[in-house]
């Protein structure tokens, strides 16, 4: 029931969270110029891309069955666990960087569950041949467009001190939605 303390730990772990995805999709597009242009590489990508995206589309349908690219039910338990001991850490600096270490290792695991979209974004990007600042502005823009969602839930957190978490089937929807955008882009990929 404190905001500004709410403030600090969940906004550090916002802020955690992008700067480790940005510093992942940078890692993508510097490996997607370092292989060049080829097809293969796209037809790879694409390929890639619709294999996760039928996944999620299956986990909306048959939730729990078979492979999955959500965290798994076991290891939540620790992270939440975890978040727990941060929040009620006595001091704000040790809650900060408990939140800091958390932030990275949640964004390594997400980012492993979750790698197509970047893959596919920074894919896409290179495909267009920009110059230096334009492809690091849009990893930026992408980023802002990813973190949009956390940023309104920490706000609506720290306003309402609200405890509410994604239900299963809001997030199976998600899931669904993630999917479709996802075979939607490797079929891009393959046509372009």
């Amino acid at each position: 029931n404190d905001r500004k303390r709410m403030l600090a730990i969940a906004g550090t772990f916002v802020l955690v969270e992008g700067v480790a995805y940005f510093v992942f999709m940078a890692a993508w597009l510097n490996l997607f110029l370092l292989i060049g242009l080829s097809r293969a590489s796209q037809l790879a990508i694409a390929a890639i891309a619709i294999v996760a995206g039928l996944i999620n589309m299956k986990d909306f349908i048959a939730p729990g069955v078979g492979v999955s690219l959500s965290i798994p039910d076991k290891s939540k338990p620790g992270i939440y666990a975890r978040m727990r001991a941060i929040l009620q850490a006595r001091s704000l600096p040790a809650a900060i960087v408990g939140v800091i270490v958390l932030g990275l290792l949640v964004q390594v695991v997400e980012f492993l569950c979750t790698s197509g979209f970047p893959a596919l974004f920074t894919r896409i990007l290179t495909l267009r041949q920009l110059d230096t600042a334009s492809y690091y502005g849009y990893l930026l823009l992408y980023n802002v467009a990813y973190m949009f969602d956390d940023i309104v839930v920490l706000a609506i957190g720290v306003t309402t001190l609200s405890h509410r978490r994604l239900k299963d089937k809001e997030g199976r929807w998600l899931k669904l939605l993630s999917g479709v955008v996802m075979v939607g882009l490797g079929v891009y990929l393959i046509l372009g």
